[in-house]
C-alpha cells in the first residue's frame, strides 16, 4: 500500500500576522502598493516551502488571498455589485468592494459555513460574466517557478453560486452562465501543466445537497465533454456527504471529512457507495481544532480506506485557514503543548503517517503517539457541578420584567446604546503590551484605563446615548479576555486565526475543567457607572460563543463543557448585579454560527444552546435588564431559538443585508426588545442620517415601537475615533428625530 499526502488550504495570515499587518498599513497609506505585493508574494513563498518541506505530494495553491477566496472568485468571474462597476479590476476594487468606501456600502459578509470565518457574498445584480485576471493562475505559476508540485483550488461553481444572492436568474442558469468560464480557466490551467485541480464544493454536504445534485451533475457532465473532468478532485468538508451520488460524477476523485462527519461518510464506503476507480482524499487529521491527532488510530483509520481504493491521498479534514500557523514561538508547559497540534504540526502529523505506512518508518509516528498518549493521560477533570441549582429561566415574564425594568431605568423612547466595545487606539494596545510585558506597573496602567474609561464615559455624554458601555479597554478580545481569566482555558501567544479581511482573533485553547474564582468585569464597570448617572452595561460574552470561539476539548460531550463556561457567566452576571449594574449583555453573536450544517441536528444543538445561556442569565432579579447581540448570521433558521433565549433586549445585524433580517419576524410575534443594527462598523464610511432613519422606519414596519432599540451592527473597537463620534452622533439625532413621531412614518 502506497499513499500520498496534500492539503487543502494553509493560514494566509502567517506566523506573526505579516498578512495582516502589511494589508492594513497598505490601507492606512504607510506602505505602497508594491511594498504590500512583496510582503505577500514572500509571504506566500513561505507558506508554499513550508508545505513542500513537510513532503506534500501536491501543495495547494489558489488558497492565499488578499482577504477572502470567495471575493477573489467573483473578482475572478466579472460578479461584481452593479455600484462599484465601470472600475479598474484590481486590488483597490476588491479592498472597496469588502470594506466599502465613502460613495458605497460594502457587500454583505456572511459566516463560512458553521465556522468563525466570514466571506464576501457575490451579487449578481446586472453583472456581465466573463474570465478576468486569471490569478489562479498566476499563484500557480509562481509555485511551479520554485519547482513546487502544486494543485489549483478554485471554489467551485455550485457553492459559489448558492452562496451568492441578486440577479433574475435562477440559480441553475447562473451556474450554466459560469460553465463556460470554469472551462476556460480550467483549460489554462491545465496547458499550464496542474495535473489536480481542488474544486471546492462544501455546500453538496449540507442539506440543500440533495436539490443541487441535478445542477451538479449537469455542470460536471460539461467539464467532462469539455475534457477539463479527469483533472478535477471535488472537495468536500465539514459534514457527511452523498458518497454515492460523487461516486457518479465524471471526475477524477473527490476529498471527503473523516472528522466531522459523524462516522457517516466511512459507513457509506462500507456500505459499498464509493467507486473504487475515483481517486479518494480522505480528510482524516482535524482541520478546524489544535488537538494532536491520535496518530496510531489513523493510521489503522487509512489502511481501512486503503481496501477500497487503489489511489489514496490523505489531508486535514478543511483548510488549514481555522487553526494558527504554528506552535514553535509558543511558550507552553510541556504537558499541555504535548496535546496540541497547529496547521505546522498537522503537515507532520501527515508525513509521520505516509512514512510508517510507505517506508515503515515508524520513529515519527511513534514520537507523535507518545506526545498524545502523555496528554491524554494528565488529570484535568476534577471538579464537580450542580447544573440543577442554578435557575434556568427567568423569575417573571418578559411584560413583569420589562415594567420594573423601565421604572428603574427610565429609558425614552427609541433608546440608543452601543454594542460594547470602543476603539482599541494604538495608544491603548500599546499600554496593553506595555503591561503585559512588564514594563509599566498595574497601578501605571490601571490609571490608564481609568483615564480612557472617563474619556468614553464624556464622549457618551456629549454625543447623548441613553445606555453607556464602559468600552472594554482592558480586553484584547470578547472571548481570549475571559479564557485568560477562566480556569481551565490555555491562551497562546501566537495562536491567531482570521475571522474576517484582516481581522484575526487568538482563540483561547480549552483543557481542563471550566470554572469562575474570581471577578472577571467588576472593577471597571462599576468605575464607569460611579462616571454617570445613565445606566452602563455590563458586558460579558455567553457560554455558547466562548466555546464556538475556543478551541474545546472533545474529550467530553460539548453540552457539559457548555454548561461549565454557563456556570461560569451565571457567577459574573450575579458578581455585577450585586455590585449595582442595572443592564447586563451576554452576547451570543456565534450561536448561529455552531448550527450544525444538517437540520437534523438543528434542534437538539438549539436546545443545549438555549438551555446554557438561560443557566448563565435567569438568576437576576425581574428589574436587571439582561441584553444580548449577534451579527453577521443568517438568522431566519433560529429565530425562534433567539426568542426562547427570552433576553429583554437582543441587538442584531440588519445593515449590510440592507434590512432583509425583517423577513425573519414576518411568522413570529417577537415580543421582546430588539435594537436592528443600523449601520456597518465594519466598513469606516460614515452612514447619513437618511440612510438610519430609513433602516429604523424599516424596522418598525414589523416590530412594536415600545420593544425597539437604535445601535450600531456590532462593537467598534475595529474603528477610529472621529469615525466612531460621527456615525454615533448620526445615530443619535436620527434617533431623536424620530421620537417627534407619535406614530411610525413609511419608510
Amino acid at each position: 500500500m502506497t499513499i500520498k499526502t496534500t492539503n487543502l488550504g494553509f493560514p494566509r495570515l502567517g506566523r506573526k500576522r505579516e498578512w495582516k499587518k502589511a494589508i492594513e498599513n497598505y490601507w492606512n497609506q504607510a506602505i505602497t502598493k508594491a511594498e504590500l505585493d512583496e510582503t505577500l508574494l514572500n509571504l506566500q513563498r513561505e507558506n508554499l516551502l513550508l508545505q513542500k518541506n513537510h513532503h506534500l505530494d501536491s501543495v495547494p495553491v489558489g488558497d492565499f488571498s488578499l482577504y477572502d477566496h470567495i471575493l477573489d472568485t467573483s473578482l475572478l468571474f466579472n460578479i461584481i455589485p452593479e455600484r462599484f462597476q465601470g472600475r479598474e479590476v484590481d486590488d483597490d476594487l476588491l479592498f472597496d468592494i469588502a470594506r466599502g468606501n465613502k460613495e458605497h456600502v460594502a457587500s454583505a459578509l456572511i459566516k463560512w459555513f458553521n465556522t468563525n470565518y466570514h466571506y464576501i457574498v457575490p451579487e449578481w445584480d446586472n453583472v456581465t460574466p466573463k474570465l478576468g485576471r486569471h490569478i489562479i493562475l498566476e499563484r500557480f505559476n509562481y509555485a511551479k517557478s520554485l519547482n513546487i508540485n502544486a494543485h489549483p483550488v478554485i471554489v467551485g461553481p455550485i457553492t459559489f453560486v448558492k452562496l451568492s444572492k441578486g440577479g433574475d436568474q435562477s440559480l441553475e442558469e447562473k451556474v450554466r452562465t459560469l460553465l463556460p468560464l470554469y472551462i476556460e480557466a480550467f483549460e489554462a490551467l491545465i496547458q499550464a501543466g496542474a495535473e489536480l485541480i481542488q474544486v471546492d464544493e462544501p455546500v453538496l454536504v449540507t442539506d440543500d445537497g440533495e436539490d443541487l445534485e441535478a445542477i451538479t451533475r449537469e455542470a460536471y457532465e460539461a467539464f467532462a465533454g469539455a475534457e477539463v473532468a479527469q483533472k478535477l478532485i471535488i472537495q468536500t468538508y465539514f459534514e457527511r456527504a452523498n458518497v454515492k451520488f460523487l461516486s457518479s460524477l465524471p471526475v477524477k476523485g473527490f476529498g471527503l471529512d473523516f472528522v466531522h462527519d459523524r462516522g457517516e461518510n466511512l459507513k457509506q464506503i462500507k456500505n459499498g457507495d464509493f467507486d473504487a476507480s475515483k481517486t479518494l482524499f480522505a480528510g482524516i487529521i482535524d482541520g478546524r481544532n489544535v488537538w494532536a491527532a491520535d496518530v496510531q488510530a489513523k493510521k489503522a483509520l487509512i489502511e481501512t480506506l486503503a481496501t477500497y481504493t487503489d489511489d489514496l491521498y490523505i489531508n486535514p479534514s478543511s483548510s488549514l485557514l481555522h487553526v494558527p500557523v504554528s506552535l514553535d514561538d509558543e511558550t507552553l508547559d510541556e504537558t499541555v503543548r504535548d496535546g496540541l497540534s497547529f496547521a505546522t504540526e498537522k503537515l507532520e502529523e501527515l508525513d509521520a503517517l505516509k512514512r510508517a505506512i510507505n517506508e515503515g518508518n515508524h520513529e515519527k509516528l511513534d514520537t507523535l503517539q507518545a506526545q498524545y498518549e502523555r496528554f491524554q493521560n494528565q488529570d484535568f477533570k476534577n471538579l464537580t457541578y450542580d447544573f440543577d441549582s442554578v435557575r434556568a429561566s427567568r423569575e417573571s415574564k418578559f411584560e413583569t420584567r420589562k415594567v420594573l425594568q423601565q421604572e428603574r431605568l427610565n429609558l425614552p423612547d427609541l433608546p440608543t446604546t452601543t454594542i460594547g466595545s470602543f476603539p482599541q487606539s494604538p495608544e491603548v494596545r500599546k499600554k496593553r503590551a506595555d503591561w503585559k510585558n512588564n514594563r509599566i506597573s498595574n497601578e501605571e496602567y490601571e490609571t490608564f484605563l481609568k483615564a480612557e474609561i472617563g474619556r468614553w464615559i464624556e464622549i457618551q455624554e456629549d454625543i447623548g446615548l441613553d445606555v453607556f458601555v464602559h468600552g472594554e479597554f482592558e480586553r484584547n478580545d470578547m472571548v481570549e479576555f475571559f479564557g485568560e481569566k477562566l480556569q481551565g482555558f490555555l491562551v497562546t501567544k501566537f495562536g491567531w486565526v482570521q475571522s474576517y479581511g484582516s481581522r484575526a482573533v487568538k482563540p483561547p485553547i480549552i483543557y481542563g475543567d471550566v470554572k469562575w474564582t474570581a471577578p472577571l468585569t467588576v472593577k471597571e464597570t462599576v468605575y464607569a457607572q460611579s462616571l454617570t448617572d445613565k445606566p452602563v452595561k455590563g458586558m460579558l460574552t455567553g457560554p455558547v460563543t466562548i466555546l464556538n470561539w475556543s478551541f474545546e476539548r472533545v474529550d467530553l460531550p460539548r453540552e457539559e463543557v457548555q454548561n461549565q463556561i454557563a456556570l461560569a457567566i451565571n457567577e459574573e452576571v450575579l458578581a455585577l448585579e450585586e455590585a449595582g449594574i442595572k443592564v447586563i449583555q451576554v452576547d451570543e453573536p456565534a450561536l448561529r454560527e455552531g448550527l450544525p450544517l444538517r437540520k437534523a441536528y438543528h434542534e437538539d444543538y438549539l436546545r443545549k444552546a438555549v438551555h446554557s445561556f438561560k443557566l448563565a442569565t435567569s438568576s437576576v432579579a425581574d428589574h436587571t435588564q439582561i441584553h444580548t447581540h449577534m451579527c453577521y448570521s443568517q438568522f431566519g433558521q433560529i429565530i425562534h431559538a433567539i426568542h426562547e433565549l427570552d433576553a429583554d433586549v437582543i441587538s442584531i445585524e440588519t445593515s449590510r443585508s440592507h434590512g432583509d433580517l425583517i423577513k425573519d419576524f414576518e411568522d413570529i410575534n417577537y415580543d421582546l426588545g430588539i435594537g436592528l443594527g443600523v449601520y456597518d462598523i465594519h466598513s469606516p464610511r460614515i452612514p447619513t442620517e437618511d440612510e438610519i432613519t430609513i433602516a429604523i422606519q424599516r424596522g418598525l414596519q414589523q416590530i412594536d415601537r415600545s420593544l425597539f432599540w437604535v445601535n450600531p451592527d456590532c462593537g467598534l473597537k475595529t474603528r477610529k475615533e472621529a469615525e466612531v463620534k460621527d456615525a454615533l452622533n448620526v445615530l443619535v439625532n436620527s434617533a431623536k428625530k424620530l421620537r417627534q413621531h407619535t406614530t411610525t412614518p413609511t419608510a
